[in-house]
């Protein structure tokens, strides 16, 4: 075993080592508390200072979200992920990113190893550049320079590139962890070196003196000596070092770590070969599923393919070491695969010996697809018999909702701000509103999916449709109102769409029988399954990664969980406002009696709602009136806290606190004043401040209303109403599912309608596109013919 401190020059090694101790014990002073220090040691005099280990190693971590806690980890590179796509020298670029990532873990204050590929590749680079040389020196000497092209590299033996590369592949690796004050340690071996105990003792000693001065270890078969692999060699309980995977199972636990990352050119473990039709990739893999895994080839490089991976992994789990599989090749991931799999996202594959009760959120996923469908092709009646009996339970089963959303605001108290825990609570009216709600729903879902928009009649006998259809599987994520499940379940009922649900975790107990709810009455035309709560420890952002599962995806909360959505969706579309910011107008012609039930309606009813006033703008000629003294004294007695508009303030002597920011959606009792000189100024300020939420105009002059309402472009625009009718209940809408901004599909409080998309039917007989050509029988019609009418009932 060779064992060897990578530095240069020729100066003593622990005056070499001095200034790097001491300049990064100052940049690291400010993660190391007091409080956690066990105890110093010193080695040549240099003082050491240790951090206690965050968990006692002996058992692996159950779930993703506790990878977080791992303090010592491997980190296996695979040839794929270190070596170019021509397998003739390294990936530079990815290599110095992992490094970089590996040093951010290291200078949080982890215990980082590396077990890498790559020297036979470095090698075969180097020597096939020698050999190139020499050859073209002695082709130019006895046969000119025109015989260079036809010169051939010889087949390289595989030992000798290794023994070539070895030395400046952990040069590189020198390089690079030099630039982040961290210093690596090379450490070369063969199996012998895990068979020998006093060898094995040896290297366990030389990785712990190498953890406990804050080095990485860089840990690599020793490929100029190593002996070939010998089949079925294993010994029973122990793992034999045929390749980097076996070699980074063994020294994870010789060395009791925590996790074991292993990188290679594939996402993770697949249930069949990866590019096989339906292959499907396995989020969390647990020791009793090898027999539901198909493995494929091995990599285009290196010795161990995903079977030799699985099996590697499998005994470091049984060793008490975590395991994760995971891409370490692709460009939008490898900058930033190893920190994630550390903050417990969901990336690759996942090793657990603990399988939950339930069902994945990717099998949840298929469930919802395939009961969607289900449900979609149930008879119109049929979908709203089913709404019906959701409404009925919803009244029914009072007293066990208002149970269980006791217990949540139980739990809830004094962790949530009052605002917040007026949307949690539910109340004997709220379910009698919510089941009024959902009868609406039933009544316009008789003439929703399969109604026919279009019809044309292409030629004869050739006839065209466009039919309203479901989108297909909907994500909803919604915080705090659990009164949202039964309103966005009815929609998705309606419309005939998939549905899976995540609601908060203040929630939990509402959400819980509001879903049994759900799919008892589902149940009763065999389509429980069409709609899944998310009750996994799933991510926000993990959710929003299944592209291949989910269809839109619905946020229903802050405006920062809005955007934390529209920032994290991978491809999927994402319907929703980032924020609320709705303006009032009032205008010099307004009239006295209805501004200040107007405002007073807009921004105290319900402040935390996104379609409450957030900014009130007024005409200049309102200003020292009797109407302005009553707005004021109106918002004064309503503890509605009032920040001055940088105009507004300059018409005062001694005015309120100036706002910060005229783009702000407070969800409190706050309100923005601002001055404006005429209705265009007015709709100027909203086009520029606003979030074409919801904007009102407050007026008795028709011509000026009329102008307003055509001239602003928001999803909603009222005149001399509260802001507060922005809602799918109050437009008829029965629910919504939330209210939208953007300017593709549904726009505004989005009902059943926005649920749906469309899709063309065409009927022919033995219609062929040649028919139709310049010197063919037929020619294009292109009728418009009459569409069936909807039923209004």
């Amino acid at each position: 075993m060779l064992s060897q401190v990578c530095s240069s020059g020729s100066q003593p090694f622990r005056q070499r080592l001095l200034p790097w101790v001491q300049s990064t014990a100052l940049s690291r002073s400010h993660r190391v508390q007091p409080s956690a220090i066990r105890h110093v040691r010193s080695w040549s005099n240099i003082p050491f200072i240790t951090v206690p280990l965050s968990r006692t190693h002996g058992k692996s971590f159950a779930h993703r979200s506790e990878l977080k806690h791992a303090k010592r980890i491997v980190v296996k590179l695979g040839s794929a992920v270190v070596t170019r796509g021509d397998e003739c020298g390294l990936a530079l670029g990815r290599l110095a990113s992992i490094v970089e990532q590996v040093s951010v873990l290291q200078n949080q204050g982890r215990e980082m190893m590396l077990v890498t590929s790559g020297a036979v590749a470095f090698g075969k680079q180097r020597l096939r550049h020698e050999i190139l040389l020499s050859q073209s020196v002695r082709q130019a000497l006895h046969s000119g320079q025109n015989q260079l092209k036809e010169m051939a590299i010889p087949v390289l033996e595989a030992r000798a590139c290794a023994a070539a590369g070895q030395s400046g592949l952990m040069a590189l690796y020198e390089a690079m962890f030099t630039q982040y004050s961290i210093c690596a340690a090379q450490i070369l071996v063969t199996n012998l070196d895990f068979h020998d105990e006093q060898k094995r003792r040896n290297l366990n000693g030389t990785l712990h003196e190498l953890l406990r001065m804050n080095i990485v270890p860089i840990v690599n078969t020793n490929d100029a000596v190593v002996p070939p692999a010998e089949p079925n060699s294993d010994l029973q309980g122990v793992i034999s070092v045929k390749d980097n995977d076996s070699l980074a199972a063994r020294l994870a636990v010789e060395m009791k770590t925590d996790l074991l990352i292993v990188l290679s050119d594939v996402e993770g473990l697949f249930d069949s070969p990866p590019g096989s039709d339906d292959a499907k990739l396995i989020d969390i893999f647990y020791p009793g599923d090898q027999q539901s895994v198909t493995f494929g080839t091995k990599s285009r490089v290196g010795m161990g393919g995903m079977e030799a991976k699985v099996k590697a992994a499998l005994w470091a789990l049984q060793g008490g070491t975590s395991v994760v599989i995971a891409n370490g090749t692709h460009p939008k991931v490898s900058g930033h695969v190893i920190t994630d799999i550390v903050e417990g996202k969901k990336v690759g594959t996942f090793f657990s010996e603990v399988k939950p009760a339930g069902p994945t959120v990717e099998q949840q996923g298929e469930m919802a697809r395939s009961g969607g469908r289900m449900l979609a092709t149930l008879e119109p009646e049929q979908r709203a018999e089913i709404i019906h009996h959701l409404a009925d339970l919803l009244t029914d089963q009072r007293d066990e909702i208002l149970l269980a959303n006791k217990k949540d605001l139980e739990e809830a108290e004094g962790r949530l701000a009052a605002p917040l825990l007026k949307r949690l609570s539910l109340s004997t009216s709220k379910l009698n509103s919510l089941a009024i709600g959902l009868r609406q729903i039933a009544a316009s879902s008789q003439d929703s999916v399969g109604r026919v928009l279009r019809r044309t009649r292409i030629a004869k006998n050739l006839e065209l449709e466009q039919v309203a259809v479901p989108i297909g599987v909907l994500l909803v994520i919604f915080e705090s109102r659990p009164d949202c499940l039964p309103q966005v379940a009815a929609l998705a009922i309606a419309s005939g769409n998939g549905l899976l649900l995540k609601g908060g975790k203040e929630a939990t107990h509402s959400n819980r029988i509001l879903h049994l709810l759900a799919q008892e009455a589902l149940s009763i035309h065999g389509v429980k399954e069409a709609i899944q709560l998310v009750n996994t420890r799933e991510e926000v952002e993990d959710l929003c990664r299944l592209d291949k599962m989910i269809d839109l995806i619905i946020p229903r909360g802050s405006s920062q969980l809005v955007r934390d959505i529209q920032k994290a969706a991978k491809g999927i579309p994402v319907m929703g406002h980032s924020e609320g910011i709705c303006h009032m107008y009032v205008d010099s012609e307004a009239s006295v009696d209805k501004v200040t039930r107007l405002v007073r309606d807009s921004k105290c009813e319900y402040p935390a709602a996104c379609n409450a006033l957030e900014t009130l703008l007024i005409h200049r000629d309102l200003l020292r009136t009797p109407l302005f003294d009553q707005i004021i004294d109106m918002l004064r007695v309503e503890q509605v806290k009032i920040h001055a508009g940088p105009k507004f303030a300059s018409y005062l002597t001694f005015s309120p606190s100036e706002v910060k920011s005229l783009r702000t959606e407070y969800g409190d009792l706050e309100l923005c004043i601002e001055v404006v000189d005429s209705v265009q100024e007015a709709i100027d300020h909203i086009h520029k401040y606003g979030s074409s939420h919801t904007d009102v105009i407050v007026t008795e002059n028709e011509k000026t209303a009329e102008f307003f309402l055509q001239h602003v472009d928001s999803a909603c625009v009222f005149w001399n109403a509260s802001t507060r009718f922005s809602d799918g209940y109050r437009f008829g809408l029965g629910a919504e599912v939330g209210i939208s901004t953007s300017r593709i599909h549904a726009r505004g409080p989005v009902g059943l309608e926005g649920l749906l998309t469309t899709k063309w039917l065409l009927r022919g007989q033995d219609h062929v596109v040649s028919d139709f050509s310049e010197h063919g029988s037929l020619k294009y019609l292109h009728e418009n013919l009459p569409v069936p009418q909807r039923n209004t009932n």
